[in-house]
């Protein structure tokens, strides 16, 4: 019988974070639906990102005043990985556009998902951003092709219902 490795007693919570996550980003999308709905996907990207910006200086002044020590010297960050702002501003705009069509929270996530499933596959597989090259496998073309055949049922049936 083998011991537990402390990866193996986390995992339970890792997997609980992760569905944690997806929930507060279904609240995330829906609420900023809303307020594109309200204003606009301009207003809607800027007040996501006004909010985490405060949240993140409040963040960071509570730690600056616990006294922690400077972490230790990094190298710089690539250019590239500063885009990352970019492409969540646009994702907002989007997203709230998106929402408030016929597509609706259910088909604008879907779409996401299968969105994220294939370009995180190609990079992996190109190893893009610095990523190790991996081969896909007939198990990684399966998941895809079930998250593709899902997502697309929810979009056409979501459509049939309207």
């Amino acid at each position: 019988m083998t011991s537990s490795t402390p990866i193996d007693s986390a995992r339970p919570l890792v997997f609980l974070a992760a569905f944690a996550t997806g929930g507060l980003l279904t609240l995330m999308v829906h609420f900023n639906g809303e307020l594109a709905r309200y204003g606009n996907p301009l207003f809607s990207s800027w007040t996501a990102h006004g909010t985490g910006t405060i949240a993140a200086l409040v963040f960071l002044a509570l730690l600056y005043r616990r006294g922690r020590e400077a972490p230790a010297a990094r190298p710089p960050a690539p250019i590239w990985a500063y885009l990352g702002g970019i492409s969540g501003a646009a994702t907002v705009m989007l997203t709230s556009t998106a929402v408030n069509s016929p597509l609706a929270l259910a088909g604008t996530l879907a779409l996401g998902l299968s969105g994220q499933a294939i370009f995180s596959l190609a990079a992996d597989h190109w190893g893009l951003f610095g990523l190790a090259k991996r081969r896909l496998t007939v198990r990684n073309l399966a998941a895809l092709a079930l998250i593709l055949a899902g997502s697309a049922l929810i979009i056409l049936e979501g459509r049939s219902a309207a």
